[in-house]
């Protein structure tokens, strides 16, 4: 019995310590997202979006994220959303599992649902700048543009090299002037 413990003990403190592992390594990316170096940023942001879509102590909820994925590029929207519940019902501090469903849900129009789950993922994971682009795209959908060009520049300060924050509040703020007009 005592072996079992001691074993337990050692396998525990072996997946926590891969966990930090990752998370400063997560760090460290972040820190040099921030590089102006436009050749290895999106190599930088690949390895942030892998660190993102593996769970820290669940392969099996990594392949059902991996599952749900696929039947989004499927156009199985719905069952995609039940896949990421039931990934979320699981383990609901890992931010990917409400970024994904996220997306699945502003892709069914469900805009304010959408919303609130990037919320859940800004608290998790408040540099997720994937969840920060998103939100822009919710906000513009809600009519929110000034609440929409914060997110992107948000994102845009978290990864000044990512292209679609800059396009994005070119185009809200046209948007807004020829609401003026």
């Amino acid at each position: 019995m005592k072996k079992l413990i001691v074993v337990f003990l050692f396998f525990f403190t072996f997946i926590s310590s891969n966990a930090n592992e990752e998370y400063n390594h997560l760090d460290q990316l972040f820190i040099d997202l921030k590089t102006n170096n436009s050749t290895l940023t999106p190599d930088i942001e690949q390895k942030i979006w892998k660190i993102w879509s593996t769970h820290p102590t669940n392969q099996k909820l990594t392949i059902l994220l991996g599952d749900g994925s696929k039947l989004v590029r499927d156009r199985q929207l719905s069952r995609a959303v039940e896949i990421f519940t039931e990934v979320i019902s699981i383990d609901p501090l890992w931010a990917e599992a409400w970024n994904k469903r996220a997306t699945v849900l502003y892709m069914l129009k469900d805009y304010t649902a959408s919303q609130s789950d990037i919320e859940q993922v800004l608290k998790l994971e408040e540099r997720h700048f994937g969840a920060l682009a998103g939100q822009g795209l919710v906000n513009i959908k809600l009519e929110n543009y000034e609440k929409a060009i914060e997110s992107y520049k948000k994102a845009k300060e978290i990864y000044p090299n990512m292209k679609s924050p800059d396009i994005m509040i070119k185009q809200i703020k046209e948007l807004i002037k020829q609401q003026l007009i």
